[in-house]
């Protein structure tokens, strides 16, 4: 499944393209601002939407920072402002492509496909990741043990651990993991990701999360 974060400050409009891009499977973030998008850069997710205004940190800002970051990463401007020049400078700066408002989702949508085919290949199914001894299933969102019974999880226990497995070796903070899987906008204590660790822990005794103390936790690659 790739993930897919967005960054437009018209509310209405992020909710609509966020429901057009998650109906083609792909996980989807919004941000509404410029600074908690320059945030989330750290997260590396598999494509970028960006305005190019935006309040705070604007949408330039914000593709110097990414591509600093991945230079490879697929970007996708838009903006209501005047084409022509936005088009070039997003060019300058490492855009892959460029809508001018208005635009229907679906022409975003096919778009976003074609960027993703082109820059990753076609997605092959099922989705299925191996946690071993454990197999999850993207699509399904099931979880099944090694005899391939499957083990009942609630969605954020499901969300959680396919994190996790995405990027098993990794060694994650546990802000950056309240992130990802609560949203920036969570208001409450990082300890939250130590409780459902443990609820994990408990429904999959086998599954190889190491705690790393004072910092966070790394999944042992299968």
């Amino acid at each position: 499944m790739y993930r897919i974060f967005l960054a437009e400050d018209q509310a209405d409009l992020a909710e609509v393209l966020t429901v057009y891009l998650h109906n083609e499977g792909w996980q989807v973030r919004s941000f509404l601002e410029g600074e908690s998008a320059r945030a989330a850069i750290a997260e590396r997710p598999d494509l970028w939407i960006l305005d190019i205004m935006l309040p705070g940190v604007d949408g330039y800002q914000l593709i110097r920072e990414i591509k600093a970051d991945q230079p490879k990463l697929p970007v996708i401007f838009i903006s209501a402002r005047d084409a022509d020049i936005d088009r070039i400078v997003g060019l300058e700066l490492g855009s892959d492509d460029y809508m001018a408002k208005p635009f229907l989702p679906r022409e975003l949508v096919i778009r976003t496909r074609k960027l993703l085919e082109r820059v990753y290949g076609a997605e092959t199914e099922p989705s299925a990741h191996p946690c071993r001894p454990y197999t999850l299933d993207e699509r399904s969102r099931q979880v099944k043990d090694e005899s391939g019974q499957p083990i009942e999880l609630t969605s954020k226990e499901f969300e959680l651990l396919m994190y996790f497995t995405l990027r098993a070796g990794q060694l994650l903070e546990r802000e950056q993991v309240l992130a990802a899987v609560w949203g920036s906008d969570y208001f409450g204590s990082d300890r939250v990701v130590d409780d459902l660790v443990r609820r994990l822990r408990r429904k999959l005794p086998l599954l190889r999360l190491e705690t790393v103390y004072g910092f966070g936790y790394r999944m042992v690659k299968a």
